[in-house]
């Protein structure tokens, strides 16, 4: 996949985890308290000037019931 391919699942994971928050009605800081990630990170991830972790991934995946997959961009 080389480089370019990560970086357009980076901003895929950025544009999915905003929409799904916003379709949420959440805050990032509410996001924040109700997951234990801080609020600087989300904002981070959703301008996609950073990734977040494995166990960020998962913390996500399961507070909006989705799959990591899903959250990556890997399947609709």
């Amino acid at each position: 996949m080389g480089y370019n391919g990560s970086m357009e699942k980076g901003n895929k994971f950025a544009e999915r985890l905003k929409e799904i928050r916003k379709e949420w009605n959440i805050s990032q800081m509410e996001l924040s308290k109700a997951t234990g990630l801080s609020q600087s990170a989300i904002a981070k991830w959703e301008l996609g000037k950073t990734e977040p972790t494995a166990s960020a991934l998962i913390a996500l995946a399961e507070f909006f019931n989705e799959s990591v997959d899903f959250l990556l961009g890997l399947r609709e």
